[in-house]
């Protein structure tokens, strides 16, 4: 079995498998294949092209070309909810034992926020020449329990709690527009329909906090929503989670919140909270938690969500030194 690079005579050959999921971005990602396939060729690259049929498919073709050593590099090329389930895949790998497989993503999705979080280039053409580069990180990976997953599901770049969450519900539903224009819709409607916050007990850091929260944001990364910086200064690499707390506010002070956001200079307003843990679990002490992970729905009506970082989890290809 082989979990590393073929060598022949001294020179490294990789394999990469690309995985599609050909309704990202609203369908963008199998529109941009045949330019996917182009610039793979022009880059002398070796390659298998899939497209996954149902959710958690890339999951387990991810964890099978782990286990089974024929791909060096498992790369989706998709948006973050199929690059979420490819980590989920390879961190299985992982725990059985297969644990050298790097990745990456071709960004052709809607909001993009893992690929920008983690280093990738935003441009096609730029992104497929860091895979011709090969440089590698050894990334964070975090890992978060409760809600529709008691038995915890694996993030590359984010948990959000709260508003944040029932923002990309609101979304998800808009079909006609993508990335951040999609995400500043939605926060408008959500303004109008999510503004009471819950009031949640957050454990972290050795110390218990209580208040009425509109929002926890639980980062590896550093943006979310296509634009929205929750953790300006986050690195999937430093072994510790972003904590963006903001605490119940109005309508118009919502409204007043969202240029910070996408700026990354929430950080001095009264209403918000920066920490960094390595593991905090927030609880529903009145209301319910609605939460999501890299985009991907976690619960509509959760009550407790436990979340810890896995330090130096897998390797990631990217243009980031």
């Amino acid at each position: 079995m082989i979990n590393s690079p073929h060598s022949i005579t001294g020179v490294f050959i990789l394999k990469y498998l690309i995985i599609v999921n050909p309704i990202s971005g609203r369908g963008y990602a199998e529109k941009m294949v045949p330019q996917i396939e182009a610039l793979l060729r022009q880059h002398n690259l070796d390659f298998d092209l899939v497209r996954t049929t149902a959710p958690w498919h890339a999951a387990d073709l991810a964890e099978q070309a782990a286990r089974e050593g024929k791909y060096n590099v498992i790369v989706t090329a998709s948006g973050d909810g199929t690059a979420n389930e490819a980590v989920n895949g390879l961190m299985r790998a992982r725990a059985a034992g297969f644990n050298h497989t790097a990745m990456s993503i071709l960004p052709v999705g809607t909001g993009n926020d893992a690929a920008y979080s983690l280093g990738v280039p935003l441009e096609l053409a730029d992104a497929i020449q860091s895979l011709a580069d090969d440089k590698r990180r050894r990334l964070d990976v975090g890992h978060v329990r409760g809600g529709d997953f008691p038995d915890g599901r694996y993030f590359i770049n984010g948990v959000g709690i709260g508003f944040d969450a029932a923002v990309g519900f609101v979304a998800v539903e808009i079909r006609w527009a993508r990335g951040l224009l999609a995400y500043l819709i939605a926060v408008l409607q959500t303004a109008f329909l999510y503004y009471k916050a819950p009031t949640v007990e957050m454990k972290f850091n050795g110390k218990t906090l209580t208040q009425p929260a509109l929002m926890v944001s639980i980062m590896n990364g550093i943006r979310m929503g296509g634009g929205f910086f929750m953790a300006p200064k986050g690195n999937p690499a430093d072994g510790k989670m972003d904590l963006c707390i903001a605490s119940h506010v109005g309508r118009l002070r919502i409204f007043g919140l969202v240029p910070y956001f996408l700026k990354g200079t929430q950080e001095g307003q009264p209403e918000i909270i920066m920490e960094h843990t390595g593991q905090i679990t927030v609880k529903a002490v009145k209301g319910v938690l609605p939460a999501h992970c890299d985009g991907e729905t976690l619960c509509r009506a959760g009550h407790e969500l436990a979340v810890e970082l896995v330090p130096a989890a897998l390797d990631f290809i990217s243009a980031a030194d």
